[in-house]
């Protein structure tokens, strides 16, 4: 592995691309060699607050080993295949694409060239869940409960409430139930901004997944139910609580005796690292020592086909009751 640091650029400096090219230049395995952007103007910018140059797409791949791409999904297959055929490593932002087989050719090209794609599903990088994920080592999930709601007012949104904002948490639930999904169910409401589902995987757990750009409050929560507990976890304050009932018992008091039957909350220590900054770190760690990436194309792929069907599901039934 090469002592020197990884060369790494952004290709889409909007409300995500920034961030990605604020972290870059932070890692001290990495270095910052370009931004590429339609908007000139806005590369130039960003490329500036953050000491590299704004380049064209063309001479960034000729400079950087590595880089993230964060523009409009529609894009992603054509500017991911364009990075690998140029010898370069991508995470791409999610969701991975908009056509399915496209993205299939893409994990069949980078296995090819022994590329690495890592797909942009940040909470995975989340110190709750990784706490989470260990903590279920040990457990027998029966259900999981997702809500997504009030998606974020700073940025022009392409993509639909499933694709922007419940395909995180349909990735987590793969991730952590690790079972094909066997039975899915959606509903909509105004106009599918607001999306209710329900998938049943093929060991008998359930999940039930919200997702709203209507709701007033920004609510990022998951919470799982387990044979020997409840666990309860915050994203947006990263973090989790445990909730176990103690055995029964009865407790002698200055007026008797009398039976206590009371819930036990733990609370363990979860990290406080910033998700975007685990999740490049991640990325650059797979590059330099060409290993497999946390959050695969297959995952990307997994996740994008059963936020399919969801849409599909909840655009039927809008177009029935329409009619």
């Amino acid at each position: 592995m090469s002592t020197e640091p990884t060369r790494v650029g952004v290709i889409g400096v909007g409300s995500m691309g920034q961030n990605h090219a604020r972290v870059y230049a932070e890692l001290p395995d990495a270095e910052l060699v370009g931004v590429a952007d339609t908007d000139a103007d806005r590369a130039c910018e960003i490329a500036t607050s953050h000491g590299t140059q704004a380049r064209s797409r063309a001479e960034l791949l000729d400079r950087a080993d590595a880089v993230s791409i964060a523009v409009p999904t529609a894009h992603h297959a054509a500017l991911a295949r364009e990075c690998i055929e140029a010898g370069v490593d991508v995470l791409v932002e999610k969701p991975f694409v908009a056509d399915p087989e496209a993205g299939q050719k893409l994990a069949d090209l980078a296995h090819e060239r022994g590329a690495v794609i890592q797909v942009g599903h940040i909470e995975r990088f989340n110190p709750a869940v990784r706490a989470v994920a260990e903590i279920l080592d040990e457990q027998e999930i029966i259900a999981v409960d997702a809500q997504r709601l009030g998606s974020p007012r700073e940025r022009t949104i392409a993509d639909n409430a499933v694709m922007d904002l419940m395909i995180h948490d349909i990735d987590v639930v793969l991730s952590l139930i690790g079972e094909d999904v066997t039975t899915v169910n959606a509903l909509g409401a105004e106009e599918n901004r607001y999306i209710d589902a329900q998938l049943r995987f093929d060991g008998g757990v359930v999940a039930s997944l919200t997702a709203s750009r209507v709701t007033q409050k920004k609510i990022r929560q998951l919470s799982i139910t387990t044979r020997e507990c409840w666990i309860a976890v915050d994203y947006i304050d990263r973090s989790v609580a445990i909730h176990r009932h103690s055995l029964p018992e009865y407790v002698e008091r200055k007026n008797g005796m009398h039976y206590r039957h009371e819930g036990v909350v733990e609370r363990p220590m979860v990290d406080s690292g910033e998700p975007l900054k685990e999740e490049l770190a991640s990325f650059v760690d797979c590059v330099r020592e060409r290993t497999s990436p946390l959050v695969t194309a297959e995952d990307g792929l997994r996740a994008l086909s059963v936020a399919r069907r969801i849409d599909r599901l909840a655009d039927d039934r809008m177009e029935a009751e329409a009619r």
